[in-house]
């Protein structure tokens, strides 16, 4: 019998572990700030940007927006992010992917400062990911991360696969998985044998964000299964995984939705938090 990983339950643990870490940094005359950018009015950003404002909330986070019109010149963004840089009371500065197309998406990254980079997308961050010396992880691969601890499931020895190779979720998870001493593979659209690849794995985390994309014939007996795709068919959200079929072959997986998606706005709370720790010359 599989277990479900419940990511609604496991969000709501670490959340309250948030709150009472920000409460005691409020009783010390410490607040918590996250600014958030949003360039234009793409639908799936503006809902993603208000669950980061009543997330911010909920944990005693100040939160700042700035919704920028569509037009808006790389200039007048790149100023915004400078004078975020300077404020002392916002921790963590986070602007919204994806940005319109005249846009410069690795120039903006780069702007943030490396210690506000609550994305963890800044080169610097990239770079100490790599070597294991980091203070944020993206936050789909720390949420999983913090889900794999939570149900007390080892990654070391086991054989990882990684379906996908993207900046924000492939190759940091990738990264992650080996500092736990698993042994990881990272397949992409150009990998051979793929099903082969994929019937080694211990555990198997997807990203590809096409539907039904992992079935029963790729996933060994008792692997555990982690479905990142966020995807949709007649309307409703489906992850990667063909859920039904291949959840009784594992030993745990996660459902879509209600699996990994509650965990990313969680970690980037997490992130904000340690950016305000670490600022205030609490964390050394």
């Amino acid at each position: 019998m599989y277990k479900r990983i419940d990511g609604k339950a496991i969000s709501a643990d670490v959340r309250a572990g948030i709150a009472e870490e920000v409460k005691a940094l409020n009783q010390q005359g410490v607040s918590v700030g996250l600014a958030v950018i949003i360039v234009g009015e793409d639908p799936a950003s503006k809902i993603y940007v208000a669950n980061k404002k009543k997330a911010c909330a909920a944990l005693g986070i100040v939160s700042e927006e700035y919704a920028l019109p569509e037009d808006t010149d790389e200039a007048t963004l790149l100023h915004l992010i400078d004078e975020l840089n300077h404020r002392k009371e916002i921790n963590g500065i986070l602007c919204q992917l994806p940005l319109p197309k005249h846009l410069d998406e690795k120039k903006v990254i780069n702007a943030i400062l490396p210690a506000k980079d609550v994305d963890a997308f800044h080169p610097q961050n990239v770079g100490h990911i790599m070597i294991g010396d980091f203070d944020f992880v993206p936050c789909t691969p720390a949420g999983i991360i913090e889900m794999l601890h939570h149900e007390d499931i080892s990654v070391e020895g086991k054989n990882c696969v990684v379906l996908g190779r993207s900046n924000i979720v492939g190759k940091p998870m990738a990264m992650l998985l080996m500092h736990e001493n698993g042994t990881v593979t990272v397949t992409h659209r150009k990998t051979k044998n793929l099903k082969e690849v994929c019937l080694n794995a211990d555990i198997l985390v997807s990203s590809v964000g096409k539907p039904n994309f992992v079935t029963a014939d790729m996933v060994k007996e008792g692997a555990v299964v982690i479905d990142v795709g966020i995807n949709r068919v007649d309307g409703k959200v489906c992850g990667d995984v063909d859920f039904d079929r291949v959840a009784e072959k594992t030993s745990a997986i996660t459902p879509v939705p209600g699996g990994v998606g509650p965990m990313t706005i969680t970690m980037l709370m997490k992130n904000t938090l340690t950016a305000a720790k670490r600022q205030n010359g609490i964390l050394k």
